[in-house]
């Protein structure tokens, strides 16, 4: 695959005009059925999400561009699957691939509309499952939703670390960046490694183990942050260059949802609704997570008292360290996460974990786009959460695992938190418009 990839990134490389065609085609194919499994698209994307980059594509043209293509790749294979019904195992490839299709059709039927959105995230599935929609009748509104949503937290994940790897290269950035952001991913590569192999295997004890490993980072990080200014100063400058008056308002309607007194409504609301649905447990674990994040996090960044970036008005507001809106909202999110995962295989339950950090990371990405928060503020925010969440999970476990959740009791808790957290990005906007300007 080497030299294939090198040619065609060479070609991009002489040709930038063709990069916006080249990056819509890529994520459309990775998307359409059957092509999907055989083409090596996700390679293929971080490569021209990188070139593009290099300042050939702005941000928010990369991500539209990979959002459209795998639309257009979602809804030709639902169409597929529509047109052929149980004809469409007749297809060149599938004929001599029947594992391909029964895969991912036993997973749609087990697990519904929630097989669309977690299966976009894993890779045999992900062209395949919009197909099974489709020769399964299932109302295009419905699947059209799902696609959407999944769409958008597809085209994030997979396009971002690729367009921000050519940025960063194009700048100038500090002579200690590259160092020190070195370090930085392979202690974080070498924890999600750890994290993942010893989920897969099913170690008894793997929920404590993450919770252990975090925690070490996050100590870790407490101690060395002083010595990782380039790579702050750095990521902050990469940010900043690409800041725009649209996406102003669009991050800071986000970093609304991470506020500390309306996260804690939107935490209040989920526990009270658990305990009001009897699900003690759960509530118990949530409230947990969701009270121990905060109050660990205030009474870290007293005792660090680390400026802000760009020190705002509000006096009570001047300290930084961990973040509370990346401590708050990955606590929220990864604790929704833990509850949509139980009873489901380890596969399963690490894209839920995947997919409640989409939202999360959103909020803490948010703040050092405003100039907030440092980069090492949000990791800090991050590993707090994430060491909170699965201490918690652990205690929470300790006699019996917490049992998964009936549907009724998920139509109930669902709409309110969309809708508290709906209130809360919209009421705070105009307010923080101000706060933020120029």
């Amino acid at each position: 695959m080497g030299p294939w990839l090198d040619s065609i990134t060479g070609w991009l490389t002489l040709n930038p005009q063709w990069l916006a065609v080249a990056v819509f085609i890529v994520a459309f194919v990775e998307c359409l059925a059957i092509a999907g499994l055989i083409v090596p698209g996700t390679v293929l994307l971080f490569a021209i999400a990188a070139l593009a980059g290099s300042g050939a594509l702005s941000l928010g043209e990369t991500l539209l561009l990979g959002f459209l293509g795998g639309l257009l790749g979602d809804a030709i294979s639902y169409y597929l699957g529509r047109h052929f019904h149980q004809n469409i195992r007749r297809l060149p490839g599938l004929r001599h691939h029947p594992e391909w299709m029964s895969g991912a059709e036993t997973y749609f039927h087990k697990y519904g509309i929630a097989s669309l959105l977690v299966g976009r995230f894993i890779g045999p599935l992900r062209p395949m499952l919009p197909m099974v929609a489709g020769m399964c009748d299932m109302p295009f509104p419905r699947f059209a939703a799902v696609s959407l949503l999944a769409g958008a937290g597809w085209a994030v994940v997979y396009l971002l670390p690729g367009w921000a790897t050519g940025a960063a290269f194009r700048l100038p950035l500090p002579e200690g960046f590259w160092p020190q952001a070195g370090i930085v991913a392979a202690c974080l590569a070498v924890f999600v490694g750890l994290s993942l192999n010893s989920s897969l295997r099913g170690h008894r004890r793997a929920t404590l183990l993450v919770g252990c490993l975090s925690g070490a980072l996050l100590i870790a990080l407490f101690i060395g942050y002083p010595y990782l200014n380039h790579f702050d100063q750095g990521l902050m400058a990469l940010v900043q260059e690409h800041r725009s008056p649209a996406m102003d308002q669009a991050m800071v309607m986000v970093t609304q949802l991470g506020e500390f007194k309306k996260m804690f409504v939107a935490s209040a609301v989920l526990t009270g609704l658990l305990a009001l649905l009897r699900q003690w447990r759960k509530a118990i674990f949530v409230g947990a997570t969701l009270l121990g994040a905060a109050l660990i996090n205030t009474g870290t960044k007293l005792f660090f008292a680390r400026m802000r970036p760009e020190v705002l008005s509000d006096p009570l507001t001047s300290y930084s360290m961990p973040s509370g809106h990346a401590s708050g909202s990955f606590a929220f999110f990864l604790a929704l996460a833990v509850l949509a995962g139980r009873g489901q295989p380890t596969r399963l339950r690490l894209t839920w974990l995947l997919l409640g950090a989409i939202p999360a990371a959103s909020i803490a990405l948010s703040r050092v786009y405003l100039g907030a928060h440092w980069p090492t503020d949000i990791l800090a925010g991050t590993l707090l959460a994430m060491t909170v969440c699965a201490f918690s999970l652990t205690l929470s476990q300790r006699q019996s695992l917490l049992p998964p959740m009936v549907p009724k009791v998920w139509w109930l808790i669902l709409p309110a938190c969309v809708a508290v957290l709906g209130f809360i990005a919209f009421t705070g906007t105009a307010h923080a418009l101000l706060r933020y300007a120029y």
